[in-house]
């Protein structure tokens, strides 16, 4: 079995809109179907999908209308099978060169379904068709990991990178005293001693009133010895000791007077104003300990940021060491973020030529030994883009068949009515079948 397999003949009878078509393609670059809207082109790609790619291409209503016969399609390949689908049921019939007997099987063994089915592949999103290229080369986990990391460290160094900036602007806004001394300063000297004058206060305060005191009982004691020389006569002996207790207390008293003149309180103004100052003081050192804390996280998340970048790069790098080495399916095709980028443009950006030729080449790495695609709607190209497109698949030994509004120069075969001619070729008189009818001839270029 050749290493890529091509069509080599294809007839259809009976199937959608065709009545008798016949084509031998170009078995390398593009062989154009052409014609006018509703003749048949596309069932032509139809009727080849639904012969090599079994049921599930299979058209919901297979028969074309007014036939009394069922349709028949007949696709000869390059590899020596011919496959063949008729009968009520269409059944299935693959045979090889020796006559031997295959089915689906054998066909999906060398058939790619990108091949029968371009516009799956093109019209699938972005991801897709780069996810269906790296599978295809085989580096699909291994960048889907690197891509992981790239946009986790990305993220990360995101918000590290608008953290530190928060956090430097917030530091540079902050209150700073050149002048102040690093480390806080203690107060608690300061208010040892002005605890021990108050004590020594307060005990002064407790003397005074001692002396007060002692001043009010000697005057009530003076005030009895005023009524006891009045009872001097009777009570005589009572007055020796009360002139004695008298003695006593005036001496007290006079003693306590005259101590509590010599008391002098102290003054704790200036311990207070000192105080006041180390609180102010230690306010400042907190102000420039907060405003250094607050610059020393922001340079830790400079760095954090930064060895972050290094990983976004490294992840990068890895990536494109990683494509560099794959075996990719056309050059200058890689993926970018997740994205097809061919010479340089995304898939939006790229012409219905490069879109093809992308497209072409990746449907035949999914399947390398299925030769052809089949290509549908290439009106939508000018003829210098098709013919580019047609150079191009010939250099890569690409069978390309495609359909196409027109019936100029760019199309090899004609479709009237469901029945094919060489372009230039009138079909043969009669061959056109009555309806209900057998189909009169076929026109093979």
């Amino acid at each position: 079995m050749s290493s890529k397999v091509k069509i080599t003949a294809l007839e259809a009878e009976n199937v959608k809109r065709v009545r008798a078509v016949a084509l031998e393609p170009a078995p390398d670059g593009l062989t154009v179907i052409g014609g006018r809207n509703g003749q048949g082109k596309t069932t032509v790609l139809d009727a080849i999908a639904w012969a090599l790619g079994g049921e599930r291409y299979r058209p919901s209503e297979p028969h074309r209308d007014g036939s009394v016969l069922d349709p028949r399609l007949r696709v000869e390949l390059s590899n020596g099978l011919v496959v063949e689908r008729a009968g009520k049921n269409s059944a299935l019939k693959v045979i090889d060169r020796e006559g031997r007997r295959g089915g689906q099987q054998l066909l999906n063994s060398f058939v790619g379904q990108f091949a029968l089915d371009l516009p799956k592949f093109m019209e699938s999103s972005p991801a897709e068709k780069a996810r269906t290229l790296l599978e295809v080369v085989g580096v699909g986990e291994e960048l889907c990991r690197l891509e992981a990391e790239e946009r986790a460290a990305y993220d990360k160094r995101t918000l590290v990178g608008q953290q530190e900036r928060q956090k430097r602007a917030l530091a540079e806004e902050m209150q700073m005293w050149p002048d102040a001394p690093a480390e806080p300063v203690s107060a608690a000297e300061l208010v040892q001693r002005q605890t021990d004058i108050l004590a020594r206060n307060a005990e002064n305060q407790r003397k005074r009133m001692e002396a007060a005191e002692a001043s009010r009982r000697a005057n009530a004691l003076e005030a009895d010895l005023a009524r006891v020389d009045e009872e001097l006569a009777r009570l005589k002996a009572r007055r020796s000791g009360l002139v004695m207790k008298l003695q006593e207390a005036s001496d007290t008293a006079a003693l306590a007077a005259k101590t509590a003149e010599q008391l002098v309180d102290e003054a704790t103004d200036a311990i207070e104003a000192d105080i006041a100052e180390i609180d102010a003081v230690n306010a400042k050192v907190r102000d420039n300990r907060r405003r250094a804390d607050a610059l020393a996280e922001a340079d830790g998340l400079k760095c954090e940021h930064d060895a972050l970048t290094e990983a976004v790069e490294a992840a990068r790098a890895a990536k494109m060491a990683l494509l560099e080495g794959a075996d990719l399916p056309l050059p200058g095709l890689s993926v970018e973020s997740g994205e097809l980028v061919y010479n340089g443009r995304r898939w939006d950006g790229m012409s219905g030529s490069d879109q093809l030729k992308v497209s072409a080449a990746i449907a035949r790495a999914v399947k390398p030994e299925c030769g052809f695609v089949l290509v549908d709607k290439l009106e939508q190209m000018d003829p210098g883009t098709l013919a580019e497109f047609g150079e191009w698949a010939a250099s890569e030994g690409l069978q390309v068949i495609g359909t196409r509004v027109a019936s100029d120069d760019t199309c090899q075969i004609i479709i009237e009515d469901g029945t094919s001619y060489a372009r230039g070729e009138e079909p043969e008189a009669g061959a056109a079948a009555a309806p209900g009818t057998e189909p009169a001839g076929k026109w093979v270029i």
